[in-house]
């Protein structure tokens, strides 16, 4: 009898412990972790140098499929980094990129609020004193032209060495320009499309740590017409008495750069990428402190991974090694970029702006516990507002006042270190100078379609620093939007599929 009462509910029964099993999966990684509080030993930036360089052969030699290859990147703290500012503190570290970070969250939601509003000439064109060119104001880019020639070729990877303290991007590359190809250091930004760099004769250019361009010193160099396809995917653009395509970029920290749009040749180690349409800045202003250009890794149209598109399989990926790092790690381009380990969300579009990579966040897990977050803190409205970006650019994660407040909140409640006053962004801040190690609530945060991040403990609290003071590393964001930054990135390879518009994540795979 009650056999057959139960067999109409057989199938929610089944169905129902399915979901359990899932659940207890998803939830199965630790719910402490231990952040290691002691100071690690002082080491010789010769030393700090030798690794680094030995680090880099050994993944560089890497063995990778016939279509990819890979070329090791550094981290932008490290000693032996040619951009880090001599004798600068943790603290001073800390505070400029603090800086940095709050002028690109707010450049990030004017460029949202400007996208989801529409597009105005007086919203988008940069005062330039000087400027004898006419620059006129195209309209929103849309599609996802310039994808390359023909099917998959080889892949290819470059160093990446992250900026410096109060620079317009943390992560910077060692590329090759022109023919024969002169290496400069470049910002590497998924929050950017167009790539740039200074060029000679300069009206106006900041200091770099290379010497500036010289385009008619390369063969490869081919500036693009006015009525050039690829001239009218520019937000802002113009022409020059010769009838050739100019372009200008403005950024939220009042940066910007101005000059010829061409083509030229970019070299990643002994890979050549041809007729990448780049701008040779004649006019550039800003702080970007040491670095030649920009390097943009985007979603849009002019972005590099959409110039070459399936030339390389429409993939790329990066991996950021820790400040303090002597590892190296690659931003690789081609088959090869996705690891074995790695598991997928969405790539979630935004119909009125297409620079951003925006996933779905599902949830944020406190010592294996979900956070009571509103359920539309991290939704994208209809208009384009809201969302959660992943951004290789912005620091420190960013969320919504209300989800962050939660958080914040169910970390408090789990912890009994002795507080110190906030400093900057951050308001949770603990004393640990009595400490050797510390364990902390794992946080973890949990994506559409079964990827996630479970933070290192140095991606749960910052050291903010020389005196054993950590501080819990999100910040709240006044606006509607979230963004995931590089520090909780860190140490975790990031894929960008484009082709199937996904984003693969795969933790500790930054020398593989």
């Amino acid at each position: 009898m009650w056999r057959r009462a139960l067999e109409p509910l057989l199938p929610l029964l089944l169905l129902l412990l399915l979901n359990l099993l899932a659940v207890s999966s998803s939830f199965s990684q630790p719910d402490f972790v231990t952040l290691q509080i002691a100071k690690p030993p002082v080491v010789a930036v010769e030393e700090q140098e030798e690794a680094a360089a030995a680090s880099a052969a050994t993944a560089a030699k890497a063995p990778l499929d016939e279509l990819s290859f890979s070329v090791p990147l550094l981290h932008r703290d490290a000693p032996s980094s040619p951009l880090r500012p001599s004798n600068a503190t943790t603290k001073q570290l800390l505070l400029a990129r603090l800086r940095k970070d709050e002028l690109r969250s707010k450049a990030i939601a004017a460029t949202i609020a400007l996208a989801t509003n529409g597009w105005r000439k007086s919203d988008l064109r940069h005062p330039l004193p000087g400027q004898s060119e006419s620059l006129a104001v195209a309209g929103l880019a849309s599609g996802r032209g310039g994808r390359g020639h023909g099917g998959a070729r080889r892949g290819f990877a470059s160093p990446l060495i992250s900026g410096i303290a109060g620079g317009s991007g943390d992560y910077f590359a060692r590329i090759g320009v022109g023919t024969p190809a002169r290496s400069v250091y470049m910002v590497a930004d998924t929050g950017s499309d167009v790539s740039w760099l200074q060029c000679s004769p300069c009206r106006k250019c900041y200091r770099q740590q290379d010497p500036i361009f010289n385009p008619s010193l390369s063969s490869s160099f081919k500036p693009l017409a006015c009525a050039s396809s690829i001239c009218g995917k520019l937000k802002i653009k113009g022409c020059s008495r010769k009838n050739e395509c100019m372009y200008q970029v403005s950024y939220g920290d009042g940066s910007f750069t101005v000059g010829d749009f061409s083509t030229e040749t970019l070299s990643f180690g002994e890979h050549a990428v041809r007729s990448v349409a780049m701008g040779c800045g004649r006019n550039n202003q800003g702080l970007f402190h040491g670095a030649a250009g920009l390097l943009g890794l985007g979603r849009g149209p002019l972005s590099f991974p959409s110039q070459t598109g399936t030339s390389y399989a429409s993939v790329f990926s990066y991996c950021l090694p820790r400040r303090e790092s002597a590892i190296a790690a690659s931003l690789v381009f081609g088959p090869s970029a996705v690891p074995e380990k790695a598991r997928f969300t969405k790539l979630l579009p935004n119909r009125r702006l297409d620079t951003y990579y925006y996933v779905g966040l599902a949830r944020i897990r406190v010592a294996g516990s979900p956070v009571n977050i509103p359920p539309d803190a991290f939704a994208m409205g209809s208009r384009g507002t809201g969302g959660v970006i992943v951004d290789s650019g912005t620091a420190i994660s960013r969320l919504t006042t209300p989800a962050y407040t939660a958080l914040r909140d169910a970390f408090r409640s789990l912890v009994t270190f002795p507080s110190a006053p906030g400093i900057s962004l951050f308001d949770t801040c603990y004393d640990l100078s009595s400490m050797k190690t510390a364990t902390l609530p794992a946080v973890v945060l949990d994506f559409d379609g079964g990827a996630s991040m479970p933070l290192p403990a140095d991606g749960i609290l910052v050291n903010v620093d020389d005196e054993g003071t950590y501080c819990l590393a999100f910040a709240p964001e006044e606006e509607a939007f979230s963004i995931i930054g590089n520090v909780q990135q860190q140490t975790f390879r990031i894929s960008i599929d484009n082709q199937k518009e996904q984003m693969g994540i795969a933790p500790d795979q930054c020398t593989s």
